[in-house]
């Protein structure tokens, strides 16, 4: 342990006799770390917001949803006698913290200025509290959607279909047997845009969706469940499905992909009856987890360019060392000091410098985080489309932050291996009578 010490202090010595040298390739490891730490917050921020948003407005952390068939031809999104469902979920998963109960539809929604079509979501507003907690209405009363015969859009919908609160649209969808049903409805509230979310999904009473779609009151659309964890979602989707499965309901087979496409799958297959589906929240948006893998690439992307410099400038700077210490490691060999020890200290000043950078890297790039949460920063609303953040957030964690530092450190060492194994392999004598 005392040699250990010993070889620490000669080696930060040798770091502090070369201040400039080591101020240098420190700042160039500090600056990789701490966009790295940035990079990994921006990431994880991003996909902290789209796990909130999806398991508000869209879906679950594992959703329990069905497809009834009376034909062949005809595929409704719906669950029958949920209640007996959700029963055996409950059972087979006791850890939940919540689950909510929504109808799923779908509609052309016609109104004054123009048309779209929308998915429905059917509500019961004052069971909603994380809806209610996290939509932000701009106009209207959200107690309003308790009302029969109401819907609440958002701005972008709103603005397409050129209504505001108060105003009638007419909904036109197909019934469980396959024919035309329209409903109208008042514009009771519209909340604030959440990007790619809220551009095809509107909400309304669950009772007002059952009318339009012609189904009974012990139906629903979909069984939202919700974890204290979402990683465990796959895992807990499992055990949902083989519980179903055993309580001998009818399953669709484990499938990553959003609901309309398994509903047009469904739709085409020949086949009656009742069919239970369990997803997760990544199943339900698949289409949108693309922007976090490319948010992770392009910075892998970034950092590994910045890191290969990084190390192209250790290796070149250690390099011009060793020859400039060349007289110092002959005469340290001179005084008896083996290969292996040489090599030893040109890798602890390594390890060092690059323990020293990437810490110093990774309290920078923590503290520019923590004042842009701080900053409150608005997400402009081009950028708020692949964000779903309204402000810019950065998520950090600290054994992520110790990863990546140690990541660093490590290669940081890995890269002065080669001119250190050289320094080790002078000769003592030609070393000692080295000159420049």
């Amino acid at each position: 342990m005392t040699t250990l010490f010993t070889d620490i202090e000669i080696a930060g010595r040798s770091l502090a006799n070369h201040t400039r040298r080591s101020l240098l390739i420190g700042c160039a490891i500090a600056s990789v770390t701490a966009l790295l730490v940035l990079l990994a917050g921006l990431t994880a921020g991003i996909r902290a917001a789209m796990v909130e948003s999806a398991t508000t407005f869209v879906s679950g952390h594992v959703n329990v949803g069905g497809f009834f068939k009376v034909s062949p031809g005809v595929a409704v999104p719906v669950v029958t006698d949920y209640q007996e469902v959700l029963a055996t979920v409950r059972a087979a998963v006791p850890e939940l913290t919540g689950t909510t109960v929504r109808g799923r539809g779908y509609a052309r929604v016609v109104g004054q200025g123009g048309a779209m079509g929308l998915a429905l979501a059917g509500v019961d507003i004052h069971a909603e509290d994380r809806f209610r907690r996290a939509v932000q209405i701009t106009q209207g009363r959200l107690d309003d959607l308790a009302e029969p015969g109401t819907v609440l859009l958002f701005e972008g919908q709103a603005k397409r279909l050129g209504v505001r609160v108060g105003d009638a649209l007419t909904l036109v969808a197909y019934t469980s047997r396959g024919m035309h049903n329209s409903v109208d409805v008042r514009v009771a509230a519209v909340a604030k845009d959440l990007g790619l979310l809220s551009s095809f999904i509107a909400f309304l009473p669950a009772e007002t969706l059952l009318q339009l779609h012609q189904i009974r009151p012990s139906t629903t659309g979909v069984i939202q469940l919700y974890l204290k964890d979402p990683a465990d979602s796959a895992r807990v989707a499992a055990r949902v499905r083989a519980a179903l499965a055993r309580g001998g309901y009818q399953m669709i087979g484990p499938d990553a992909e959003p609901f309309p496409k398994k509903l047009a799958r469904e739709t085409s297959l020949d086949w009656v009856g009742q069919k239970l589906d369990v997803s997760t929240w990544e199943d339900e948006l698949s289409s949108l987890t693309w922007i976090v893998r490319a948010l992770q690439g392009l910075g892998g992307l970034l950092v590994a360019a910045l890191l290969a410099i990084v190390i192209a400038g250790i290796l070149n700077t250690l390099a011009i060392a060793i020859r400039e210490r060349t007289r110092e490691i002959g005469t340290l060999r001179a005084i008896g000091m083996q290969r292996p020890q040489v090599l030893w200290l040109f890798l602890l000043e390594a390890a060092l410098l690059g323990a020293a950078g990437a810490g110093a890297g990774s309290l920078a790039g923590a503290a520019v985080a923590t004042a842009i949460n701080a900053a409150n920063i608005a997400v402009p609303e081009a950028v708020r489309v692949l964000t779903l953040q309204r402000r810019l957030t950065l998520a950090l964690d600290l054994g992520s932050i110790v990863a990546y530092a140690a990541a660093i450190a490590g290669a940081t060492t890995l890269a002065s291996l080669f001119p250190a194994w050289r320094a080790a392999r002078l000769r003592p004598v030609t070393a000692m009578y080295h000159i420049g």
